[in-house]
């Protein structure tokens, strides 16, 4: 490694940001990538472990090769990190804002002391190769004469997408939604990442030949059978859509939405839409989930001004610290706490909600409920604990179930496509021969559509995985 005692003489540092009752007053980015200085002593950190668990299976989903580009950054070989970076990662840039980064949970450094700060690097890496102009696009020499179809613009589909355009295929994205870049544009709010990140790829991609069809519904717009008729393979990459809902007694009253209605239109008025947005200013809000998305309502909620923000999780707080059950080097079972977090809101645990109550016009105005406690693997109810609570808005952030059924994968069940028992689409992985292939021939899929909701750093890496076995099945026909 660059320096041996980095690790020793250094500690870590975080990216700096604007302070929280600051930033709440719009929906821009506040963190900044290192200085050149401090991302040296940050990458010096880095020690010779030996093995770099924070780039194998318990770390780096997308493989990125860790110690190699932190030792390019401490050398002062900008370029060459960010092709290191880009030789496994299209898009740094959203993994450097997005990703949980589970690398840093697996670094070996956590074990004595607090872990490299990879997902801060990897982010001053990316952003110096956009203001250097080393991001250029890199079209094909080549073309095939094959045709692919990729369903879905989000992380998965942009990666298979590049991958498949620069081996030289002829590679059409489509997309229901207005802009491409699917949840990264309408799920995640611009102070997490503003959208120009999206829009300069989707401008690089363009270049090297993909085409994208945006305000294009497969399946509606175009059936599966004409899709199929017209392209050599076809991609599956739409996610997965289908929130969980909560059937209680009051969730049909207004004022009680699933948290992307509330997170897609505010993003397109931040983008500029003439379009009317789920205002929480002077409303007391209330959030039922405890992840990322729940944050993010969180976040945007204090940006409009909300009167109060509290956010339920049905589960237990997790420790303040790794839990027995997550030992290193996999990515700890622990309390966390958000920049969304940091800007306020009421975090309450093990609430079990019943229902909401409403006024005459039909309007949510309360949420009644209980705590509960695990006992024999069973939620039951705390005596005393009964509670109901203001709320005037209630977003519901529980995650997503499985991919939309209507359109699309409705008619490809119909030609013989198996989806697997939790209603995603099934797909072979793990396979070097059949990798992401489908029941239906020539249809693949990968992403969330596949596996479920997870984390963008395995869309990507399933997008890029998913693009080699394409080509090298199409390239078989050639």
């Amino acid at each position: 490694m660059g320096k041996p005692t980095g690790f020793v003489e250094y500690k870590r540092e975080y990216l700096q940001s604007i302070p929280p009752e600051t930033r709440v007053k719009n929906y821009k980015e506040f963190e900044e990538s290192f200085t050149e200085d401090k991302s040296k002593e940050q990458s010096a950190r880095c020690m010779d472990c030996g093995i770099p668990f924070c780039q194998g299976d318990t770390g780096c989903p997308v493989e990125n090769l860790i110690p190699e580009f932190n030792d390019l950054v401490y050398r002062g070989r900008w370029k060459e990190a960010l092709d290191n970076l880009h030789s496994t990662n299209n898009f740094p840039e959203f993994t450097g804002r997005l990703c949980p980064a589970p690398c840093e949970s697996a670094c070996t450094l956590g074990l004595i002391a607090p872990s490299v700060s990879i997902k801060g690097i990897e982010r001053t890496i990316i952003d110096r190769g956009f203001s250097e102009g080393w991001v250029v696009p890199k079209p094909s020499s080549i073309q095939t004469g094959k045709k692919v179809a990729i369903i879905g613009s989000g992380p998965a589909g942009l990666a298979c997408a590049q991958q498949l355009a620069r081996a030289g295929h002829s590679v059409t994205v489509f997309e229901k939604s207005d802009r491409a870049g699917g949840l990264l544009r309408y799920g995640i709010p611009d102070f997490k990442m503003e959208k120009t990140a999206i829009d300069r790829r989707i401008t690089q991609m363009e270049a090297e030949g993909v085409v994208f069809k945006t305000n294009v519904n497969v399946g509606k717009d175009i059936t599966a059978k004409e899709l199929r008729k017209s392209f050599d393979s076809i991609i599956l990459a739409m996610g997965s859509e289908t929130p969980r809902d909560l059937p209680v007694e009051g969730r049909n009253m207004k004022g009680v939405y699933f948290a992307m209605d509330f997170l897609t239109k505010n993003n397109k008025k931040v983008a500029g839409d003439q379009i009317e947005i789920i205002n929480a200013k002077d409303k007391n809000v209330i959030v039922i989930g405890g992840g990322d998305t729940g944050s993010d309502c969180v976040g945007t909620s204090n940006r409009h001004g909300a009167k109060s923000v509290t956010q339920i999780e049905i589960f237990s707080e997790p420790p303040k610290t790794r839990d027995n059950s997550t030992p290193w080097p996999y990515y700890p079972r622990m309390l966390r706490t958000s920049s969304s977090h940091e800007e306020g809101v009421t975090r309450k645990w093990a609430i079990n909600t019943l229902g909401f109550k409403g006024n005459d016009k039909g309007e949510v105005t309360a949420i009644y409920g209980n705590q509960i406690e695990l006992k024999d693997g069973k939620a039951l109810p705390v005596s005393g604990t009964e509670f109901e609570w203001p709320a005037d808005l209630v977003f519901f952030a529980m995650g997503f179930v499985h991919p939309a059924k209507e359109g699309l994968i409705s008619q490809l069940v119909e030609e013989g496509l198996e989806l697997d028992k939790m209603g995603n689409v099934k797909a072979n992985f793990g396979t070097k021969e059949k990798s992401f292939e489908t029941t239906l021939e020539g249809v693949y899929a990968c992403g969330d559509v596949r596996r479920g909701q997870s984390l963008i750093v395995w869309a990507i890496s399933e997008g890029r995985k998913c693009a080699d076995r394409v080509h090298k099945a199409l390239m078989k026909t050639i």
